[in-house]
């Protein structure tokens, strides 16, 4: 069941049923599998990998969150056919993640799932014109946005990693027949 918590200019939270087992097996995998060589990295900066992809036979336990932020990308955008692309952040004490858009392609929305965040983990920091719209990541959280809304994630004070789903939403290509 899909349920939205608010919905405000540029951003829309939501919550995953049963997030507490969830969120528990995908660290529990995480943990087991982020060393694999075989993992994609992108975005090397500050020393950090931002950008860690695992595909969903590595990490099966991700299924529930990619169905349902699908779901929920499809009812916010009022379409059916769309496709997602998604990749974990795992930030640790003292990560940040610098001011970026995800508008280089034909993304329609972007998305975050919490995973874990524990308190001081760095919100969530969108830029609309001048005004800053401030959200407090929780563990069983989802956000999506604008793809052209300038967005940032203040430095991780806590002492245990804050570990995040991020999507891209685009239209479907017609010759994939998986989802």
């Amino acid at each position: 069941m899909r349920a939205s918590l608010f919905s405000l200019p540029g951003l829309h939270c939501a919550r995953l049923a049963d997030a507490p087992a969830i969120n528990r097996a995908i660290l529990a995998r995480f943990e087991a599998v982020r060393t694999l060589p075989e993992l994609r990295r992108t975005h090397l900066i500050a020393g950090r990998y931002e950008n860690l992809y695992l595909p969903e036979t590595v990490l099966p336990e991700i299924r529930p969150i990619v169905r349902d932020a699908l779901g929920h990308a499809r009812g916010l955008l009022g379409t059916p056919d769309l496709q997602l692309g998604f990749w974990l952040n795992a930030m640790d004490p003292g990560d940040s993640t610098s001011r970026h858009t995800h508008d280089n392609d034909d993304e329609l929305l972007v998305g975050v799932y919490y995973v874990s965040a524990p308190p001081g983990s760095g919100d969530l920091v969108l830029i609309q014109q001048d005004v800053e719209l401030r959200l407090r990541p929780e563990a069983g959280l989802f956000a999506f946005f604008s793809p052209h809304l300038p967005h940032e994630v203040e430095p991780n004070l806590s002492e245990q990693m804050r570990l995040s789903v991020a999507f891209n939403f685009g239209p479907r290509d017609p010759s994939d027949t998986t989802r």
